[in-house]
């Protein structure tokens, strides 16, 4: 009974510990996920239509990088993490990171008037009019 116990809590501490991002503050304005290759806009970028944060990746200059983008919806996800409450993100990294939705670059197939906005208080994606204002947050590869 001993070991069947040792046994699961170990697998949970393997399972809990695989499943989040490893996340490095560059002190620049970016933190780098060595996990998934993603270099993140610190800062959110403030609340913007979708066309307008797309034109503002398309124009970012941060750290001496200028090829940033709006994320996708897997990108943005990735940051979600449960051991952080509204936000479910890590605010020691992510200081001004909010429970609101964030832009992915994503279009929605269904309605082209519509493109999906990742929430950071559930970590679901819904597809929102992309007239309306969301947070956003840039991104680039560093792989």
């Amino acid at each position: 009974m001993r070991k069947i116990f040792l046994i699961i809590i170990l697998s949970l501490f393997v399972f809990c510990s695989t499943g989040y991002a490893e996340l490095i503050d560059n002190g620049d304005g970016t933190v780098t996920d060595t996990k998934t290759g993603l270099m993140w806009q610190k800062a959110v970028a403030g609340t913007k239509t979708w066309e307008a944060a797309l034109a503002y990746c398309e124009t970012l200059g941060l750290a001496g990088h200028s090829d940033w983008r709006l994320p996708n919806r897997s990108e943005l996800k990735s940051l979600f993490d449960s051991i952080y409450d509204n936000p479910s993100i890590n605010k020691t990294v992510f200081p001004d990171a909010m429970s609101s939705g964030y832009w992915s670059s994503d279009a929605y197939a269904d309605n082209t008037d519509y493109a999906w906005a990742v929430y950071f208080g559930d970590g679901d994606n819904y597809a929102i009019d992309k007239h309306n204002s969301r947070d956003m947050r840039a991104v680039r590869s560093v792989k």
